[in-house]
């Protein structure tokens, strides 16, 4: 079996270093990280990772139009998104599923239970 790759993008440098380190850790994966919308859209392109988890919240580009963006990408629109949030409501996650995201984990969350999250949702085995 080889390495699950995931991107992160999100704009907190903090957020990024505490899920790549508890992925890398716990799960073996290889993360790649991005600092903004268009950084993740050029790195999902290119390195074609097996999940994408993606801030909704940041500047200039939010992921919700990193999504879009990604989801008319030819190249990345089969990639799995996983948005992560601070603000979960259900409607909001309703909307969400209706645009094809996977699922929303809140923020804060638990980076210990996060790899276990992301395969539940995804249908990895464990």
């Amino acid at each position: 079996m080889s390495t699950k790759q995931i991107l992160v993008i999100d704009n907190e440098c903090y957020i990024q270093e505490i899920i790549q380190i508890a992925l890398e850790t716990i799960s073996g994966w290889q993360v790649f990280t991005a600092g903004s919308g268009r950084e993740g859209l050029a790195m999902a392109e290119q390195s074609q990772p097996d999940a994408i988890l993606l801030d909704v919240m940041m500047p200039d580009m939010d992921g919700l139009t990193t999504f879009a963006k990604l989801q008319e990408n030819n190249k990345t629109q089969a990639i799995p998104v996983i948005l992560l949030t601070a603000k979960v409501q259900a409607a909001d996650q309703q909307r969400y599923r209706d645009l094809g995201v996977k699922a929303t984990l809140s923020k804060p969350f638990d980076p210990l239970q996060l790899p276990t999250q992301i395969s539940d949702v995804l249908g990895w085995a464990t």
